[in-house]
């Protein structure tokens, strides 16, 4: 094997005996591959290796990757998206993992139903509440899902969050704890438009933190592909 293919074996090794040791299914929890930055031969590496979904940032570098990548795999996007982007988005990624206001779930809807389609998405949460990066602060998650459940073309499927970052993992922990204490409040919410069961947080430092805490996704590139450049 190559050296992702061999990242990504100890990454799924540790991924199932962490599961295991807490009592969770491994089969429940979804690697996703962050190629952002990443060149073609690599991703295909991992693709062989067994990633089915990656992650991309950006629009434009995503297309320019899927116009060469041919083997089949999901596409999701995992950095901000601009309105003004989320026509050519919505021909890219079967999930957008961070919508982050009201005037981006009603845009996803309005192209979504002008196209026929049926797009799923997550919520970012904003949890450490921090200036700098997106996503919605923890007290308005619950507003914004009641008026996403009354758009058509849209699914919630859960939340995303990216916690401050710490160089020891375990100080991530109430991030992720209070991110899946705030999905489990708002369950109520379930409905045709509306099912909250992913929690994407974890990433290659702290993946390990987030599965104890209940992580159905895990976004991981620097442990897949190395340090970016």
């Amino acid at each position: 094997m190559g050296k992702i293919a061999d990242n990504i074996a100890r990454i799924r090794e540790r991924i199932y005996n962490r599961a295991i040791q807490v009592g969770r299914n491994p089969e429940e929890i979804i690697l996703v591959g962050v190629s952002k930055t990443v060149g073609i031969t690599s991703i295909k590496e991992a693709i062989a290796a067994g990633i089915t979904i990656l992650g991309e940032n950006y629009v434009q570098e995503a297309r320019e990757k899927i116009l060469q990548i041919k083997e089949r795999v999901a596409w999701h996007m995992i950095g901000h998206l601009q309105r003004n982007k989320v026509k050519p988005a919505l021909s890219l990624f079967s999930m957008i993992q961070s919508v982050d206001s009201w005037k981006l779930a009603k845009e996803i809807s309005s192209q979504a139903s002008k196209e026929g389609k049926l797009i799923e998405v997550l919520i970012q949460v904003n949890i450490g509440e921090e200036g700098t990066k997106s996503g919605v602060n923890p007290d308005e998650v619950e507003e914004l899902l009641g008026n996403i459940s009354n758009l058509s073309g849209i699914k919630v499927k859960g939340l995303m969050a990216i916690p401050p970052y710490f160089p020891e993992a375990e100080k991530a922990r109430p991030f992720f704890r209070k991110l899946r204490k705030l999905r489990d409040r708002l369950l109520s919410y379930s409905s045709d438009t509306i099912s909250l069961e992913h929690l994407s947080m974890g990433m290659s430092s702290d993946f390990e933190v987030a599965i104890e805490e209940g992580a159905t996704m895990l976004r991981i590139g620097t442990a897949i592909f190395g340090e970016r450049k």
